[in-house]
């Protein structure tokens, strides 16, 4: 979805439609959680400091973000999906992977099928949306931020090696800015510069992730498109409008995160043993203390309380500006079975003793 966040806000606030806009945050902190197209010509973009996007941006325009209407738009756009393929693989509210190999419309053209889905988003929704088009999941990622916004992108199989060899490197997904760095010092600027380089040379230099570099320019990427994705790890954190020094107040924002969590847990229909508690202090330097169970946790009250156990584990060393729970080592569906699997076992047992 082309901004996505941004143009919901626009799609229903007309006031907002042409403006420069950014979802989180405020003129005074905060973090940028997204931001319209108006905004970006300025500098503006995601996990941008909210001072820094209003001086890049004097006249930026900053509202509260509404998650659980992103959760409903999103969730209509996936029923559009599932009526092509069962084959879709969320990555988050605004984007996926769609198998259309095998398609319930019998359309052979994946060029034709992503056409047909972006106008019928749009008829439902009223938003825009950008298709990635090729032979794997690394390539169409790629592909689909070509002709953004409202566009999209075809490699086909006869063009992936040049597509590849002209790209920019900082353009590959999962090139972050570091590692981007990393690679101008090695002279690799281009997919064709990073082409040349051996598998011994890249693995020296980026260690596990060197196999991945040296297979994905060649255009090999075997990752199948996976309808059920395992979450890892489920959390909330809440970004003060003052940086906050006294515990009592840290517990009380620590009440409200865990309230959120265990919403979004009982949603998922999950539980976790790890509790993590990040703590960004009013200099941005990043702090998390983390606690592993021997039992599942999902309720707010127990999450809170290992939460205060973390908080007090030792002392703030300045006033805090973020607070954040996350909870990992989720229960999966096999976790799942296995539990049932020995309460009846545990049942048997008993009858027959």
């Amino acid at each position: 979805m082309d901004a996505f966040y941004a143009s919901v806000e626009q799609l229903d606030n007309p006031e907002l439609r042409g403006k420069a806009l950014a979802v989180g945050g405020s003129s005074e902190r905060g973090v940028v959680a997204a931001a319209s197209y108006e905004a970006r010509k300025y500098g503006v973009k995601s996990a941008m400091s909210s001072i820094i996007a209003k001086r890049n941006c004097p006249q930026l325009i900053f509202v509260k973000p509404r998650f659980e209407r992103y959760r409903e738009i999103s969730q209509r756009i996936r029923n559009i999906f599932f009526e092509y393929t069962d084959l879709v693989e969320p990555l988050s509210l605004d984007e996926a992977y769609l198998d259309v190999t095998e398609n319930k419309k019998g359309n052979p053209s994946a060029t034709l099928i992503a056409r047909e889905i972006r106008q019928k988003i749009f008829e439902k929704t009223g938003l825009n949306a950008s298709a990635g088009i090729s032979i794997n999941k690394f390539i169409a990622k790629i592909a689909s931020d070509v002709n953004k916004p409202n566009g999209q992108k075809t490699v086909n199989p006869e063009e992936v090696e040049a597509f590849l060899e002209e790209l920019e490197i900082r353009k590959f997904y999962g090139v972050g800015k570091v590692t981007a760095e990393k690679m101008y010092q090695l002279g690799i600027f281009t997919g064709k510069d990073l082409k040349t380089k051996s598998l011994d040379f890249l693995n020296e230099h980026f260690g596990k992730s060197g196999e991945h570099y040296y297979n994905v320019v060649r255009g090999i990427h075997f990752s199948e498109v996976r309808p059920s994705r395992i979450r890892k790890s489920l959390g909330a954190e809440r970004t003060f409008d003052e940086n906050i020094s006294s515990e009592i107040f840290m517990l009380e924002r620590l009440g409200h995160i865990s309230e959120e969590i265990e919403r979004r847990l009982s949603k998922n229909k999950v539980a976790g043993k790890t509790v993590t508690l990040k703590i960004k202090y009013s200099d941005f330097t990043l702090q998390t203390r983390s606690k592993t169970l021997s039992y599942y946790v999902s309720s707010k009250d127990l999450i809170l309380e290992i939460a205060k156990d973390l908080l007090y584990q030792e002392k703030m060393k300045d006033s805090v500006r973020l607070l954040g729970i996350s909870l990992s080592n989720l229960n999966t569906d096999k976790d799942k079975e296995k539990e049932e699997e020995k309460k009846e076992v545990a049942v048997q047992l008993r009858f027959e003793f």
